[in-house]
């Protein structure tokens, strides 16, 4: 029994999603994408031989429950892309099969007039090729905005419907595609289903369609650039077959010239085969680097290149500020309640005035004496005394 379309389709864009977040450079990973991709190929020839889409029929002939079905070269093309080539040949290959679905996909949408005109217009300008900055930045501008718009308005529609992923889980487009497909049974699909809800899944899924064409856009001039890059690359010349003959008598040849030489050379050894990288006392013989042996490592390193070149705040401004207050650094006071208040010498005058008490005594004594050297201050110093080098 053949598994059903929808089962089929989120199989493989479950692997697509698996293999979105691992390094491309992995068995692992390649072993996942190998698999979606053939999920999706097997989707896409089921789906032909259905009929499912026919160049006769209008967006409105096609059922809410196979227009996510028009996403499968989409799909393709993203899970083609990531595909592990051994040389440029074979990556021109994967790119030029990429392309092919990529503009089967925007063929589809454009035929059903999914996408409006002015976002076709938008999408299908290159802003490599307008020579003025001004006018390539304000493209771009408007091609990310508008792509920002559709992703906003799906968001919103499925934070309505209570789809929206777990916070801090990163969600790829994979997932996004697969939260729209029908998982009802076949027997559920017979009954009649709410209007309400479908017309918001069909929504929905236009929305997404529209994006996937603006991102198809985008990629699609990628790759043409990629491609061009690499049918332009120089050829590395092949070396000529070797006869065993030939490899023999050479090996000959050099075991005996090397056994005429003064100095014969040494057994190759080392990591890499070329020789020892140390000598006995540590003193390095020649350049190497220190690099980690797996993938996975290499790819963590070169994801921390473009971190912070600054260290990064241990605590945070308050936590600052209330140790600096309580070191003495902050100053406190002023304002109004600062203008208010008494001075020194009017609080003592006040507490002098407290008679009867032994406080008010000591406030007392403690004002006649600051009056008294106060007076022999003046006496000392009359007034204008100082200035000698500003006298009118």
């Amino acid at each position: 029994m053949s598994i059903p379309l929808p089962a089929l389709f989120a199989r493989g864009l479950q692997d697509a999603s698996k293999a979105f977040n691992q390094s491309a450079f992995e068995d692992s990973t390649q072993d996942l994408i190998q698999s979606g991709l053939a999920d999706l190929k097997s989707l896409s020839a089921r789906i032909l031989g259905l009929s499912l889409f026919s160049p006769n029929e209008i967006l409105e002939d096609i059922s809410t429950r196979d227009l996510i079905y028009l996403l499968v070269p989409y799909a393709l093309a993203e899970v083609q892309g990531r595909v592990r080539s051994q040389d440029n040949d074979e990556r021109i290959a994967f790119l030029t099969q990429s392309q092919k679905y990529l503009n089967s996909f925007v063929s589809n949408l454009e035929n059903y007039e999914i996408v409006p005109e002015s976002e076709r217009t938008l999408h299908a300008q290159d802003p490599s090729k307008i020579k003025d900055a001004a006018s390539r930045r304000d493209i771009k501008i408007k091609q990310y905005q508008r792509e920002k718009d559709l992703r906003a308005r799906i968001e919103t529609i499925r934070k309505r419907r209570g789809q929206l992923p777990v916070e801090g889980e990163t969600e790829s487009d994979f997932d996004l595609i697969s939260s729209l497909l029908s998982k009802k049974s076949e027997a559920d699909e017979e009954e009649e289903e709410d209007s309400e809800s479908e017309d918001i899944l069909r929504e929905t899924t236009l929305l997404l369609l529209r994006l996937c064409y603006a991102q198809s856009q985008s990629q699609l001039l990628s790759f043409s650039q990629e491609l061009e890059l690499l049918q332009n690359a120089p050829r590395m010349p092949q070396p000529p077959p070797s006869r065993p003959d030939n490899d023999r008598r050479g090996k000959e040849r050099a075991a005996e010239s090397d056994m005429w030489k003064l100095d014969a050379p040494q057994a190759r050894g080392g990591p890499d085969g070329k020789g020892p990288l140390l000598d006995p006392a540590g003193k390095p013989l020649r350049p190497f680097t220190i690099l980690p042996s797996g993938s996975s490592d290499r790819a963590r390193l070169a994801a921390q290149v473009f971190g912070p070149g600054h260290r990064l705040p241990t605590m945070s401004i308050d936590e600052y500020l209330q140790i600096e207050q309580e070191r003495g650094n902050i100053l406190t006071g002023g304002g109004p309640g600062s203008e208010n208040a008494l001075t020194s010498s009017e609080q003592l005058a006040v507490d002098a005035e407290m008679d009867g008490s032994r406080d008010g005594a000591e406030k007392e004594e403690m004002k006649r004496l600051k009056d008294e050297n106060w007076a022999q201050f003046t006496d000392e110093n009359p007034r204008g005394a100082g200035n000698t080098m500003n006298r009118g």
